[in-house]
């Protein structure tokens, strides 16, 4: 039997369509029909309440892009060789599919970047025509990105809000994100007779409905978890509230524990049980098990009435007073301390401020993904510029804050692919509910932040950088200097970070006057933190040597297997003094509140 003959019967073979009951199809379409009207007068009404105008240029990218035209159309010569390039590999693409068609196996011209799930499907590569419509996609990707990427004499900031929304339009296009050019939601089509993309409209209105007019995309099947139900579940009790956070002590694991408590300091960009989503994989959970008298920092979801909290704010009522607070609670002024991503931006901003005043409270200080040099501040600094900053600054202004979702599809976007499109096509074209999954849970939690604070912290330090600068801000009074800090560090990036990009965050380690221990984990941002030993999964690189440039670190750096949370243990350990009888939250010196997780971090906008 030959390949075509094979291939044909392999058609024949094809699941056929169902046939469709026109009754049942007409009630659900009358049903989404009602459904649409409703959900469209929601936001209208929405629309006029706020006196929201949809800006033409939301994103200030329309200059950018024309000076973008501008400069390739004055470089005809550079515009017509990547033209003639793109013929020529649209040719050979051509000449390889009639080959495959005559039974040959041709070579691809384009493919997937490694990684790359969207073109999954067995038939993106068996079928002539789906191997076609993904390679000229990804020739057609390849070329415009090329093309504005190559643009010459622009500035720096403004070619990479080029190069970031073009890759949104080109991710926006791919053939997977449509019906009729994804073999997957084509099979899914004729096998259902096309109740999947009923059901999927049915999963678009149930979004819009919850958004209350936006679009709220569901990553994972929110009723299979309740904080404090099946996450966030590690013993514990609230022993201090105030305006800003609630401060949990857990209860301990151990009899006897380190004699310096643990302090964590999450962001409150998201919520802190990312390091305590489940017992398997809960850093929180993990540290108890070690011996540490773990306090972890839960902010308040802040709303209008919290609009004029400051950056200094949240360090005065956030770790300074949970300082005094597991003073109160256990006796022991000097703690050691971890900060992670913004938290940690605050706990080094506090550590410069403690060091100036001779306040040595924290032994030692943990730094996960944390960034104080902002002059590479990696994909989000596209979104940081005069223009949007002042956009969002008036925008908060009218709120008291910057609603959580904005900050959600920012981050998204940095990776569409994965955060935004793979939903759209499992959502609403294969009509598919979407699989449980803890860690996207969180991520959809989203936090609002109040106007004061955030539009401090961008203008402060990712646009005018000046963290940096000796007395390049002041809080509570007090000019920060990170060069004074002595306090011994331990800093924690991941190679594939792109929030916090793990090159930026080395410059710290040239900054400070204490010592440093530099490691670089694999993965990214969440995944390279939250990797507990027993999944045996990554690795992570050490190098005792200081060095001032990050590829030298690597380059002598040694590659370790498995889990970083061993090594800091053993770090941290040299810390925290003796061992003493375990402390039960509640008995010290401040009465148990609530249970763990507490109030603040229920608190949900969606």
């Amino acid at each position: 039997m030959t390949e075509n003959s094979t291939r044909t019967n392999a058609r024949a073979d094809a699941p056929q369509a169902e046939p469709i009951d026109a009754a049942e199809l007409s009630r659900a379409m009358a049903r989404i029909a009602e459904r649409s009207q409703r959900v469209f007068a929601e936001f209208l009404s929405h629309g006029a309440e706020s006196g929201a105008v949809a800006s033409p240029d939301p994103f200030h990218v329309g200059a950018a892009f024309l000076e973008t035209a501008a400069r390739m159309m004055s470089d005809p010569a550079r515009l017509v060789e990547a033209n003639l390039g793109l013929w020529n590999d649209y040719m050979t693409l051509w000449q390889h599919t009639a080959q495959r068609l005559l039974g040959e196996a041709p070579p691809p011209v384009a493919e997937p970047e490694k990684g790359d799930r969207r073109f999954k499907d067995e038939l993106w590569q068996d079928n002539e025509i789906f191997d076609f419509v993904k390679q000229s996609y990804l020739l057609s990707a390849h070329w415009i990105q090329n093309l504005v990427g190559g643009v010459s004499g622009m500035d720096e900031h403004a070619k990479r809000k080029v190069a970031f929304y073009t890759r949104q339009f080109v991710d926006a296009v791919a053939p997977s994100n449509f019906v009729m050019t994804n073999p997957e939601v084509l099979r899914a089509t004729i096998e259902s007779g096309g109740e999947n993309l009923v059901r999927g409209l049915d999963h678009l209105l149930d979004d819009l409905e919850r958004g209350k007019g936006r679009l709220a995309i569901r990553m994972t099947d929110e009723d299979a978890f309740r904080v404090g139900g099946n996450i966030a579940v590690t013993p514990g009790k609230v022993i201090f509230r105030n305006a800003l956070m609630e401060l949990i002590q857990y209860a301990p694991a151990t009899d006897t524990v380190l004699e310096a408590p643990l302090l964590i300091v999450p962001p409150w960009i998201n919520k802190y049980y990312i390091l305590d989503l489940r017992p398997k994989n809960s850093f929180i959970k993990w540290a108890v098990a070690q011996g540490h008298t773990v306090f972890v920092i839960s902010w308040v979801n802040p709303d209008w009435e919290l609009a004029d909290k400051s950056f200094g704010d949240y360090m005065t009522e956030g770790p300074l007073a949970a300082l005094d607070a597991i003073a109160r609670a256990t006796g022991q002024t000097h703690v050691n301390a971890i900060g992670y991503c913004l938290g940690g931006t605050l706990l080094v901003s506090l550590l410069a401020i403690m060091a100036a005043k001779g306040d040595d409270r924290i032994l030692s200080a943990t730094l996960f993904t944390t960034m104080t040099d902002f002059s590479e501040p990696g994909e989000l600094g596209v979104y940081i510029d005069e223009e949007q900053l002042a956009q969002l600054e008036k925008k908060m202004g009218e709120h008291g804050y910057l609603d959580g979702r904005d900050m959600a599809m920012s981050f998204n976007m940095l990776r569409a692919n994965d955060l935004i499109w793979s939903f759209v096509v499992n959502n609403y074209l294969l009509g598919k509910e979407p699989f449980p999954f803890d860690l996207l849970y969180w991520n959809s939690d989203s936090t609002r932040m109040p106007a004061a604070m955030h539009g401090y912290y961008l203008r402060h330090m990712y646009l005018e950088n000046r963290l940096i600068e000796p007395g390049g801000i002041v809080l509570e009074g007090e000019p920060v200097d990170i060069t004074r800090i002595k306090t011994p560090l331990y800093m924690l990036s991941t190679r594939e970070d792109h929030i916090a990009p793990w090159k930026s965050t080395f410059a710290l380690t040239r900054m400070v006057a204490g010592p440093v221990r530099y490691v670089l984990a694999a993965s990214g941002h969440i995944a390279g933190v939250i990797n507990p030993p027993e999944a045996e999964k990554y690795c992570f690189w050490t190098n005792g040597r200081k060095v001032k440039d990050p590829d030298t670190w690597l380059a002598g750096a040694k590659q370790q297997p498995g889990s970083w949370w061993p090594d800091w243990h053993k770090w941290v350990s040299r810390h925290g003094g003796k061992r003493v009888p375990a402390r039960i939250p509640g008995e010290g010196g401040l009465p148990a509140l609530d249970d763990a997780p507490g109030r603040y971090v229920k608190v949900r906008l969606v």
